[in-house]
């Protein structure tokens, strides 16, 4: 990591930062790895633990981190989203699980709605090949995986194809959706929240989920425990319109408890 230019150096030539520079530096580090731990950033800054859990404090304040225990994870916003190779890299195992108990939900679904993102693509790899399925998505990677089985018809959304996530936004994407009927859909969200619901940092993404549950009959929501209490910038959904969602067993059972008030069935796997 680079540090920034002194501020000021004292009588041994040492720098010092001030807090916006360190503040600028610890999100930048958030950002760059998916985490920053206290203790690792209070040895490359040169601080107590204490400065960086104060400093901490105030990136959430601003909504640009979410602190968990012994560190921080950046939240995504309008300004800052995670690229599908990041979420590739990160709670892969839990990911893993949530995919094959949403692949569970399936039901009689016959046509499904796969979103983006790597927890999706994952769902789709667990859904059963003995039976026929015809599979919508915005995910290029998803389609790519789904194409080569023989019981699957793939249908890919047209669009803008976003370099990030890989995945197809804009008119083009929502008119396809408005045209069909589907059965069950598998929805994913930057932040999920009881107060300002379902969120994402692109308008055109959160467009595209929004017209693929007015276009479902079924909904299932999925998430790892990071995605909960975060808020990014686009709301499309709120946690009432999902008859499941389905997490890892990091998020609290009380507060799974109440986002099953809500309505949902909360399944911590």
């Amino acid at each position: 990591m680079a540090l920034p230019e002194p501020r000021s150096g004292g009588e041994d030539g040492a720098w010092t930062v001030d807090a916006d520079d360190r503040r600028h530096e610890i999100l930048s580090v958030a950002r760059r790895d998916g985490m920053v731990t206290v203790t690792a950033i209070a040895h490359t800054l040169a601080v107590s633990q204490e400065t960086v859990r104060r400093d901490l404090r105030a990136l959430e304040e601003l909504g640009l981190v979410r602190r968990v225990q012994g560190g921080a994870h950046p939240v995504e916003s309008a300004g800052y989203e995670t690229t599908l190779a990041a979420r590739a890299r990160r709670y892969v195992p839990q990911k893993t699980r949530i995919a094959a108990a949403a692949a569970d939900l399936l039901g009689e679904a016959e046509t499904v709605f796969i979103d983006e993102g790597f927890t999706p693509q994952l769902i789709a790899e667990a859904l059963p090949e003995n039976r026929p399925l015809t599979v919508i998505t915005a995910s290029l990677a998803t389609a790519c995986r789904m194409a080569g089985r023989k019981t699957a018809q793939v249908i890919l959304l047209g669009g803008r194809v976003r370099g990030g996530t890989m995945a197809t936004v804009d008119h083009w994407a929502t008119g396809m959706l408005r045209e069909f009927v589907i059965d069950l859909a598998y929805i994913g969200a930057n932040g999920i929240s009881r107060e300002y619901g379902l969120t994402t940092p692109d308008p055109a993404v959160g467009e595209v989920k929004a017209q693929a549950i007015r276009s479902s009959r079924r909904h299932v929501l999925i998430g790892i425990h990071t995605k909960f209490g975060s808020v990014s910038f686009c709301r499309f959904a709120e946690p009432s319109q999902f008859e499941a969602i389905v997490t890892d067993t990091a998020l609290p059972s009380a507060e799974a408890q109440r986002y099953a008030l809500l309505g949902p069935q909360v399944i911590r796997v």
